[in-house]
């Protein structure tokens, strides 16, 4: 049963429909009810013999005023049928002495003269009537309970008609009420309050909507918690690299400066300065590429990647010979340590250049000569990785990082479907890089 009403439409249209069935049947109910209960009354309350006696009394009161009044012979048919056209309900049966009788009811003579056997069980008491042709004989019958019977019935109708409108009312209630609240949390969302949630139950229409709101909240909550950041992180950017690049421009503006006042006969003393002129103006300009790098890579959604598979120890081993020989070139010791194995690997050469060039960067910049640098790379669960360790020397002249790099190569291997990560204290620094690898099975014969 629970899996037939499961599949049952869910629309608002379907749940009208279901509704109204459930008031028609809820209807149903009330009016067979109501009846019921008005024809037990009737039956046991209204029709109780004391009670019908004491209505036919009354009857035969009014009746005996009304024939007394207008002295009414008891073979005036015409009076007769008047009278009980005047009194709804009622039939009144004449025997005079010869037990012959006439029928009044609703304004008419019904029946013949004639004979009869008189029958007590159905006609109750014989009252005595005297007209002015003599006395006679009359048994009343009251019908009134018809009248009461009817009055019941519509009093079911009303009661099942009142059920099925209420019902109706309540789900209608119900249903713009959710409209209501979806009405002033579009409102919210219009006024930019995204903190309260949007509740979605059921699976109609309207619950389709909330649910799409909700998903437009979440949507919209990210959407500025991502600016928030990244205005965030380009203020940081704008704060470091304008305190970096005020530092080698105050510098060569002084030399500058010492320059254009000072004797030219001097020529050593202007080479030194020029000298320390061209180093800050070189400082300038690393400064300047590293701004270039950070919005050539954070500036759009996704790098334009030229992903192909290569082999992965000859592409590794390329890159990381290249950075071996820059970093001795500039007086540090090299330490590698190879991974075992054979992968291939899906890669932009290019870009991986680049992660490398910015570590080597990273290393000439703020490593410490006297220690070695040690290069490991790993093939392990599917992943071929490498790391690149140095320590960080205790220069006094050393200027702080923007870390600039750092975020262009984490940026750059996110794109790959591979990963960065670094790990820093205050005598050692370590990059670490992974991206996915497909290994290669030993041949066997």
């Amino acid at each position: 049963m629970t899996k037939v009403l499961s599949k049952l439409p869910r629309s608002l249209n379907a749940r009208m429909l279901y509704v109204s069935l459930l008031g028609v049947l809820l209807g149903a109910v009330l009016y067979f009810a109501v009846g019921a209960l008005g024809q037990v009354l009737i039956d046991t309350v209204y029709m109780r013999e004391e009670n019908v006696a004491q209505r036919k009394a009354e009857i035969y009161s009014r009746l005996n005023s009304y024939v007394t009044r207008n002295e009414i012979s008891g073979k005036d048919t015409s009076a007769l049928a008047q009278w009980t056209a005047e009194n709804d309900y009622v039939t009144v049966l004449l025997y005079d002495s010869g037990s012959h009788h006439r029928s009044f009811s609703g304004g008419k003579a019904i029946g013949a003269d004639g004979e009869i056997v008189y029958d007590s069980a159905q006609y109750g008491r014989l009252y005595p009537l005297r007209f002015s042709d003599g006395v006679y004989l009359i048994a009343i019958v009251d019908n009134s309970q018809v009248r009461e019977s009817l009055l019941v019935n519509a009093a079911a109708v009303a009661v099942a008609g009142g059920g099925f409108i209420l019902l109706l009312l309540l789900y209608m209630n119900r249903l713009t009420r959710r409209i209501i609240a979806l009405s002033r949390a579009a409102e919210e969302l219009g006024a930019g309050k995204l903190e309260q949630s949007i509740s979605a139950q059921g699976s109609d229409e309207v619950s389709t909507l909330a649910r799409s709101m909700e998903e437009m909240r979440l949507s919209l909550l990210q959407q500025m918690g991502s600016e928030s950041r990244a205005w965030q992180a380009n203020t940081e950017l704008l704060t470091a690299i304008s305190h970096d690049i005020r530092t080698p421009m105050t510098s060569m503006i002084g030399y500058l400066g010492l320059l254009n006042d000072s004797d030219f006969s001097d020529v050593e003393r202007c080479r030194q300065f020029s000298r320390s002129a061209y180093s800050k103006a070189m400082d300038l300009k690393d400064l300047t590429d590293e701004l270039f790098k950070y919005f050539l890579v954070f500036g759009s959604a996704e790098l334009e990647l030229d992903m192909e598979r290569y082999d992965g120890r000859l592409l590794l081993e390329q890159l990381v010979s290249e950075a071996a020989f820059t970093l001795t070139e500039a007086g540090f010791r090299v330490q590698r340590m190879e991974f075992e194995g054979e992968c291939s690997i899906l890669a932009d050469p290019l870009y991986l250049k680049r992660v490398m060039d910015n570590l080597v960067s990273n290393v000439m910049k703020y490593g410490d000569k006297a220690k070695r640098v040690v290069m490991l790379s790993e093939l392990q669960n599917g992943q071929l990785g490498l790391c690149i360790s140095n320590s960080i020397t205790r220069s006094l002249d050393r200027v702080e990082s923007t870390k600039i790099g750092l975020r262009t190569c984490k940026r750059i291997m996110e794109q790959m479907h591979g990963s960065f990560s670094t790990e820093t204290d205050e005598e050692h620094f370590a990059a670490e890089l992974r991206i996915p690898a497909e290994i290669k099975k030993e041949a066997t014969e």
